[in-house]
């Protein structure tokens, strides 16, 4: 059974690295004007999934993973009455919720400790593995990696409490207006942190000090219009002398900048100059000031007038932060660039990471109007992008890379893990060397773990002029560090180990339907395959898996069932192998 194991390692490395390299052409829809890729349209929208597996395909878009009873309802009521049900789903509990039992909890047993990023992360995955509003967290998922906060910032880090309420806002807006959820992440105090416009000040000329511009730019760059002037259907318009026009420049910046000052922490004393340095004046404070929304401060807001893409916010005799803000936030919202910036993003979060023009249309048309005249809907939005008839497409270009997270979720919700401290105690995955080589909101810098438009060296993507974001995590280190992390997962459960009673890893995979069927290899490796690749698994890829299975031999019961656990122990390394040869297969780590 050793030898087994170490060629079944061997095997899954082997795969793992022609997931994360060789077959990183598998992006989207061509990223040009052939959606099918092959000459021909996309096939016309249908109402229900014809299979269990294109269900199921459909769930790993849309939720943390596929499991039967989704698998069932989604067949049952068909692809839009299921997203409007989850629409009207609320979260079993808020992660700032989470966070603060945990913390008194904690607190409860050694009052000298308390809750950190570890309680953020609980929150993340139990709400990921067991939370009825899947659609709600997948999206405030896909949220944070284009809004985005990280704990790797010490200030943001130290504040945990309000990074989980951070991602309460995301799961709450993202199925408002983006105007809405623009406003709430513009105010939030970890983002003026995280971008430095909290406390920001208006320019004093005598000490030559100007407004911080870094909000400003990013607010642009990243949350709203991005560089370049688009057209609907996501292309880039350009002048006429064929050079892209770019969205705004150095003044556009600066005019922003004077928006985005004399905001600061809620506080009781507000306006108080207290309240604005430190969130506290004459002995008040408020305990929730981290995530509150930022108040605007007159005494330090620039009442210069305001100059920015297009639009002029007029001298100001008496300081007027909100109605800057205001109107700053409305040009943003209104500027055409929105709707194909913010929604390409959101199939590549999604669904694909090449859409064809037509498909970013679509979903900017949304964007513009959501049927009932209400512009960055983003029910409607998230709806378009799910139910393009693109979004079903299968074949050899369509689909994306499955980031870390996202494999790991989908392995825990196809095997109905469940947390004995009932906490989810995860932790921090940041090693790519050991682990995931990523955590929920953790991105190393304002730009997320990845760029939407990253092209991986040396591949068959890059000769095909394919992005494939998720591959920029991607390295020999996180392919190696992903099949053993999935390797000890598999084998002895996930997470961290809390000690007595059960004195094992927090979070156990229910593996008995697998194990009743660990003497028949086939069988097996039908079943896992079928869980974790939706169809994708093919004939070649079974049959390698099979042979391996059917490597590791099971004794037979002698005649006073003395050797019981060795067979028990060889059905689980089948098991185990199983599992870990399709969690590496290119067939899992590529959705397509």
């Amino acid at each position: 059974m050793k030898l087994a194991r170490v060629r079944a390692q061997a095997r899954s490395a082997f795969l793992a690295v022609a997931a994360a390299v060789a077959l990183a052409g598998c992006g989207g829809g061509g990223g040009g004007s052939d959606p099918g890729g092959v000459g021909t349209p996309p096939p016309p929208a249908v109402e229900k999934p014809a299979t269990r597996d294109e269900a199921a395909r459909f769930l790993a878009q849309a939720t943390f993973g596929p499991v039967d009873a989704d698998i069932d309802r989604l067949l049952d009521i068909g692809y839009a009455a299921w997203i409007d049900e989850q629409f009207v789903r609320a979260p079993a509990q808020s992660h700032r919720a989470h966070w603060e039992a945990r913390d008194a909890e904690i607190k409860a047993a050694n009052a000298a400790n308390a809750a950190g990023q570890n309680e953020v992360f609980e929150s993340f995955w139990k709400q990921a593995v067991t939370g009825p509003d899947q659609l709600r967290q997948r999206m405030a998922y896909a949220l944070s990696q284009i809004f985005v906060i990280s704990m790797v910032d010490g200030t943001v880090g130290d504040n945990p409490r309000a990074v989980a309420a951070y991602l309460d806002m995301l799961g709450d807006k993202g199925f408002g207006t983006y105007r809405e959820l623009l406003e709430s992440v513009s105010r939030h105090p970890m983002m003026g942190v995280y971008l430095s416009h909290l406390r920001n000040q208006k320019a004093d000329a005598r000490t030559g000090r100007v407004p911080d511009e870094n909000y400003a730019r990013e607010v642009m760059q990243l949350f709203s219009i991005g560089l370049v002037e688009l057209n609907d259907d996501g292309s880039v318009r350009t002048g006429s002398n064929g050079a892209a026009l770019e969205t705004y420049g150095p003044a556009d910046i600066a005019g922003l900048a004077k928006v985005f000052t004399g905001w600061s922490w809620a506080c009781p004393d507000w306006p108080d100059n207290g309240c604005f340095f430190n969130g506290s004046a004459n002995g008040n404070s408020d305990p929730d000031r981290a995530f509150k929304a930022m108040l605007g401060y007159p005494q330090y807001h620039s009442t210069d007038s305001k100059v920015f893409l297009g639009t002029t916010v007029a001298a100001q005799g008496q300081a007027d932060p909100a109605a800057s803000l205001n109107t700053a936030l409305n040009r943003l919202a209104a500027h055409p660039n929105v709707g194909p910036f913010i929604g390409r993003q959101l199939i590549q979060r999604f669904v694909t990471s090449n859409p064809s023009p037509a498909y970013v249309s679509a979903v900017a048309r949304a964007f513009a109007d959501n049927g009932a005249g209400v512009r960055g809907d983003m029910k409607a939005v998230l709806k378009a992008v799910l139910m393009n008839p693109e979004a079903r497409r299968s074949g050899d270009t369509a689909g994306k890379v499955r980031e870390p997270v996202l494999r790991l979720s989908a392995f825990l919700r196809a095997f109905a893990h469940t947390s004995d401290s009932g906490a989810f105690k995860v932790g921090n995955t940041d090693n790519a060397g050991t682990q995931l080589g990523q955590s929920p909101l953790r991105s190393p810098s304002v730009f997320n773990f990845y760029r939407p438009g990253f092209v991986a060296p040396g591949t068959q993507a890059a000769a095909r002029g394919l992005v494939a974001p998720e591959l920029q995590l991607a390295s020999e280190t996180s392919a190696a560090g992903y099949v053993n992390f999935m390797r000890d997962n598999v084998s002895a459960g996930i997470g961290l180990n809390p000690g007595a009673p059960t004195n094992r890893r927090d979070i156990q995979g229910n593996y008995a339907a697998e194990i009743a069927l660990a003497a028949d290899a086939a069988a097996l490796t039908e079943r896992v395959t079928s869980r974790l690749t939706y169809g994708a698994a093919g004939a070649a890829l079974k049959t390698e898996i099979a042979a391996a299975v059917a490597s590791i031999a099971i004794p037979a019961l002698n005649a006073g069932g003395t050797n019981q656990a060795a067979i028990d122990t060889a059905r689980r390394n089948r098991v185990n192998t199983a599992m870990l040869l399709t969690l590496a297969a290119p067939e899992f780590v590529v959705l397509k």
